[in-house]
C-alpha cells in the first residue's frame, strides 16, 4: 500500500508562546512546481558561494546583515510544500508524567543528532536507505520542518555541518540566539566536495532567555585534548529571573572506546562543576553519547555531585528506564538499535513535565533510519522541564 504524501495530511502543530502552548492547524496547499521561496529569501546571508567553501570561515563565529524576522507558520508551510512528494510525517505525542500537575515557568528543550550532510551522503553507508532520502536539497527541509513542528525554547545540534548557511541564517530571524563550535579535526572533511567540518550547536530563543556566560569546550581525555567538543551557556529565564546552564555535546563513538567516553564525560562534568558555580546554577546537559545506560560514562553522568537525572525515563512505566532505542540504523556490519541520546537535568531544581514519544519499529521500517519521511539515523528528543517550586532547594 503506497504511504500517504504530505499533501494529503492536515497537520496540527503546537507553538511555544511565553503564555503556553496554542494550536496550529495549516491545511497545506500546492503550489506550481513546489519551489520554496525560503532560500531566495536568505541569498543575502551569505557573502559568495567561494566564501563558503573555505573551512576555516567555519572555525568562528561570523556576523551576518540582520534580517526581517521569518514568520514560523509560514517557513513551516514552505518546508511542507518542499517534501509534498515526500511519504507523510511520522505522528509522536507528548506524554506527560503522572505527577504533573502543570507549571506557569515551563520551557522546551530539543536534543537531536542531525546527521552531518558528509557524513549521510559519504561515509555512514547506510546500505537501506537510497541516496535520494539523503540528498540536502530535500533533507534539510525534513529536519527544519522536526524544529518548527516542536518550536523548542533551547535547541541542541550535533553533527551540524550547514550551520552558517542554514541553520544560523533561519533560527536567527525565528528569534533564536546562536552558537557553534566545530571539531577540531572533523571527518567531514574527509569527503570531498564537503561543506565544512561538523561540531555542536547551540540556540535559544531571545524572548525567554538572555544569555549571561558562555563557554566553548574541547574536551580532553586525561591530559590528552580530543576532537570532541562542548558549548556551555548560562542562560536567565526572563519570566522568572533564575539562571538555567545548558550544555550541549557529542562525545566518541564506536565501540572499544568506553574508556575514552568515560574520561571525556569526567573532564566535562569538571567544567560543568566549574560553570554551575558549584552545581548552585541548575543544569541541562543534552547530548549525543554514544553510550548506553550500561556504560561507565553514563553511570557518572547518573552518581555525579550535580545530581543529574535523564528525562527520557519518564516515558518508562517505573520512571527509572531509559527508552529502548534513540537510533536505529543497518550498515554494512550490521543491525544496530542503540540508545545513545540524552537529555541530564538538575533532578531536585527542575523537573520534566512531558517528553516527546519516540516513533515505534512499525512507524520506522523494516529499511530503519535515516529514510525518506525520517531525515537522521537518530530521533530527535524533546521535553518541557519546568522549575521547583522552592528556588532556594537547587540540589
Amino acid at each position: 500500500m503506497a504511504l500517504p504524501s504530505r499533501m494529503d495530511v492536515q497537520f496540527s502543530v503546537t507553538m511555544p508562546t511565553t503564555q503556553g502552548y496554542h494550536a496550529l492547524s495549516l491545511q497545506v496547499c500546492s503550489m506550481g512546481n513546489g519551489t520554496s521561496r525560503l532560500y531566495s529569501a536568505l541569498a543575502k546571508t551569505l557573502s559568495s558561494t567561494a566564501a563558503i567553501s573555505q573551512h576555516q570561515n567555519y572555525l568562528e563565529e561570523s556576523d551576518h546583515e540582520q534580517l526581517d524576522p521569518l514568520d514560523p507558520k509560514d517557513l513551516l508551510e514552505e518546508c511542507q510544500v518542499a517534501l509534498q512528494n515526500r511519504p507523510a510525517r511520522l505522528h509522536r505525542e507528548f506524554v506527560s508524567r503522572a505527577d504533573n500537575f502543570g507549571s506557569p515557568h515551563t520551557f522546551r528543550v530539543m536534543q537531536w543528532n542531525i546527521l552531518a550532510q558528509a557524513l549521510g551522503e559519504g561515509k555512514d553507508n547506510f546500505i537501506k536507505c537510497p541516496m535520494e532520502a539523503l540528498k540536502w536539497e530535500e533533507r534539510k527541509y525534513l529536519i527544519l520542518e522536526e524544529i518548527l513542528l516542536y518550536r523548542p525554547d533551547v535547541l541542541c545540534l550535533q553533527e551540524v555541518d550547514h550551520y552558517f548557511d542554514t541553520f544560523q541564517p533561519i533560527l536567527s530571524r525565528l528569534g533564536y540566539q546562536c552558537t557553534f563550535l566545530a571539531k577540531p579535526w572533523s571527518p567531514c572533511l574527509d569527503v570531498e566536495h564537503n561543506n565544512g567540518p561538523d561540531g555542536c550547536a547551540f540556540f535559544f530563543l531571545q524572548d525567554r532567555f538572555q544569555l549571561v556566560s558562555s563557554a566553548k569546550i574541547r574536551l580532553s581525555a586525561r591530559t590528552l585534548k580530543t576532537n570532541q567538543v562542548a558549548i556551555a551557556e548560562v542562560l536567565q529565564c526572563k519570566e522568572t529571573g533564575r539562571l538555567v546552564c545548558f550544555a550541549v555535546t557529542h562525545l566518541k563513538a564506536r565501540s572499544g572506546w568506553e574508556r575514552f567516553r568515560l574520561a571525556q564525560g569526567t573532564d566535562l562534568l569538571h567544567n560543568l562543576e566549574s560553570v554551575t558555580q558549584g552545581a548552585t546554577i541548575p543544569l541541562v546537559v543534552c547530548g549525543d553519547f554514544n553510550a548506553e545506560p550500561s556504560e561507565e560514562v553514563y553511570k557518572r553522568f547518573a552518581s555525579s555531585s550535580l545530581n543529574l537525572n535523564s528525562a527520557y525515563k519518564v516515558l518508562s512505566h517505573d520512571g527509572e528506564t531509559e527508552p529502548p532505542y534513540t537510533t536505529w540504523k543497518i550498515r554494512p556490519t550490521g543491525e544496530s538499535c542503540n540508545t545513545l541520546d540524552y537529555i541530564w537535568y538538575s533532578q531536585h531544581a527542575l523537573k520534566v513535565n512531558s517528553a516527546l514519544s519516540l516513533l515505534t519499529e512499525e512507524q520506522i521500517g523494516p529499511n530503519r533510519l535515516p529514510s525518506f519521511n525520517y531525515p537522521s539515523d537518530h530521533l530527535s528528543l524533546v521535553c518541557d522541564l519546568g522549575f521547583s517550586v522552592d528556588p532556594d532547594r537547587l540540589l
